[in-house]
């Protein structure tokens, strides 16, 4: 996508940081313990419109878009991986003295906010919403992964997703995770879907994306997590936050009824409370 327009939710915090691979867009703004914000797969920086604004009044915020999605410019096709994103995320993070004290991952960015925490990240706390810590089975970030794979090997297949993606699919696929976002949330994820280089950012990281390893190594992850799953998720069923949870030697579990996947865009004022309550 082009740089952030005016209408773009937090755009007067929007920035680009030219850090190879990749050209990033990053958000940042308040003063205070560092915030760290990942978006899921076919997401980006305006997922967390409404949750940056509240945490930014006690605490310095840093939201990112994922290399090739939204406002980040992919660099390196093929380091759209788990591994591979958690290592430039890091690079990212030193080069720009970054220590983040919590780190928050929605979906399939809980799985890199661990993973960050494995190859040296060190914060007080991670906390997951709706973490996507399990081979995905739905619509989990928008699109199947064995969809995925076959459409980023396939010339134009972003293309294709794009000229066929309506205002009223984007609708049904966002209530197909068990959310309901106003007008202007599913207008923003409209736009994304329907830009051709987001979906082929998304695509590429779907097309990489493994988490065999990280889960064979949940037991060894020894940093207090937070899952927060919302009990209406039909994209990342609950079960998935509340194995995880079993498994992970320090992690405790919320619960939330009536919300869905993108529960943090539902109600951000709860989730707040929850990321910056010990």
């Amino acid at each position: 996508m082009r740089w952030p327009p005016r209408d773009w939710p937090l755009s007067e915090y929007s920035r680009q940081i030219l850090h190879r691979p990749h050209r990033w867009h990053v958000q940042e703004a308040g003063k205070g313990p560092l915030i760290l914000l990942i978006h899921g797969a076919g997401g980006a920086t305006q997922s967390f419109r409404h949750l940056f604004p509240i945490l930014m009044q006690t605490h310095h915020v840093v939201a990112i878009d994922l290399p090739g999605q939204g406002f980040s410019q992919m660099g390196a096709r093929q380091r759209c991986s788990l591994d591979f994103m958690a290592e430039d995320i890091i690079a990212l993070c030193r080069a720009e003295g970054w220590n983040p004290a919590i780190i928050v991952g929605h979906s399939a960015g809980g799985a890199i906010a661990l993973r960050l925490w494995e190859l040296g990240m060190r914060p007080a706390q991670i906390v997951l919403i709706n973490a996507a810590l399990s081979n995905f089975k739905g619509v989990a970030g928008f699109l199947f992964p064995i969809m995925a794979k076959a459409l980023a090997a396939t010339p134009f297949s972003a293309s294709i997703v794009t000229a066929t993606s309506s205002r009223s699919t984007v609708q049904n696929l966002i209530k197909g995770t068990g959310s309901t976002l106003d007008d202007a949330g599913v207008d923003l994820y409209h736009r994304l879907i329907t830009d051709r280089g987001h979906i082929d950012g998304t695509l590429a990281m779907m097309a990489q994306w493994s988490l065999d390893g990280l889960l064979a190594r949940l037991p060894d992850i020894h940093v207090p997590v937070h899952l927060i799953t919302g009990l209406n998720d039909k994209a990342v069923p609950p079960s998935v936050s509340k194995g995880a949870a079993r498994r992970l030697p320090s992690a405790r579990l919320t619960e939330l009824a009536s919300l869905g996947h993108l529960a943090h865009e539902e109600n951000a004022r709860l989730i707040a409370d929850l990321i910056t309550t010990k």
